[in-house]
């Protein structure tokens, strides 16, 4: 099936959806359906845009639909999509939040939540491992929470967490605790010095004029700074540590590898 026409949908072709309320600035949908005929699939992926309050009404729907196989779940749904599911992976259960869904054979919706799980496997396409490193990471919101579930999971040896809120770095830094006791885990300041890898986990970068999310002079020769914002693509964050002799690690192969991940966790 390479280079299988998309406008060629039959009566067998697999449906996949993205689930979005407002939706018109989703980007996946082409990625995915260029994963599928890459991977020789019958299967194509549409927009669904969902209000939050008819959100449990339509994945009952999606039970019974026989002929949908999964989709993405994005803002507002992916705390309430959590509670939907008739079950989630725990990851997914740690973050409260799932970011894909699959329908079962027998119509029960599994979740998982793959943002974190795409960063990481997103460096490691670039030849950057996390495990036994040292790793610091700015942010507390949905992005950085699932991205730092995922170092934990990936072996890192120790994870600081600094965010504007300190708070919030506090809070992240006990549900982590929860989960897992025995990892080393701390709430950090605003200098990222003494570790290997550095992370960006906030938007801070995508505008014009916005501040580093971190004390730049912390920055020094070694590190590998990382970025999840993808536009610009080099941030203010990114030039400063370039020119301190860092690796950079740009913010794009994090969606190029979540939406490998994803279409597997479809079943493509």
């Amino acid at each position: 099936m390479p280079g299988r026409d998309l406008t060629a949908i039959t009566g067998k072709t697999r449906v996949l959806g993205i689930l979005a309320d407002p939706i018109g600035h989703v980007k996946a949908p082409p990625g995915i359906n260029a994963i599928a005929i890459r991977r020789e699939r019958d299967a194509v992926m549409v927009p669904f845009q969902v209000a939050p309050e008819h959100l449990a009404a339509f994945a009952t729907s999606l039970r019974t639909l026989k002929s949908f196989d999964g989709g993405i779940v994005t803002v507002p749904h992916k705390g309430a999509m959590a509670d939907i599911c008739d079950e989630i992976t725990p990851r997914a259960r740690m973050m409260g939040a799932v970011n894909v869904i699959r329908r079962e054979d027998d119509g029960r919706l599994v979740g998982d939540m793959l943002d974190g799980a795409g960063f990481v496997a997103g460096l490691a396409s670039e030849g950057i491992s996390v495990k036994g490193r040292r790793v610091y990471l700015v942010g507390a919101g949905g992005a950085a929470s699932a991205i730092a579930f995922a170092m934990i999971e990936a072996g890192v040896s120790h994870l600081t967490l600094a965010n504007r809120t300190s708070a919030k770095a506090q809070d992240l830094c006990d549900r982590i605790r929860g989960h897992a006791p025995d990892v080393s885990v701390s709430v950090g300041t605003a200098d990222p010095a003494g570790h290997d890898i550095v992370i960006n986990g906030t938007s801070l970068g995508m505008k014009p004029g916005d501040p580093l999310p971190l004390d730049g002079a912390g920055l020094a020769p070694g590190m590998v700074v990382a970025e999840v914002v993808m536009e610009p693509e080099i941030t203010p964050l990114l030039a400063a540590a370039r020119d301190a002799g860092c690796r950079i690690h740009l913010g794009k192969p994090m969606l190029e590898q979540q939406l490998e991940l994803m279409a597997s966790f479809f079943k493509l």
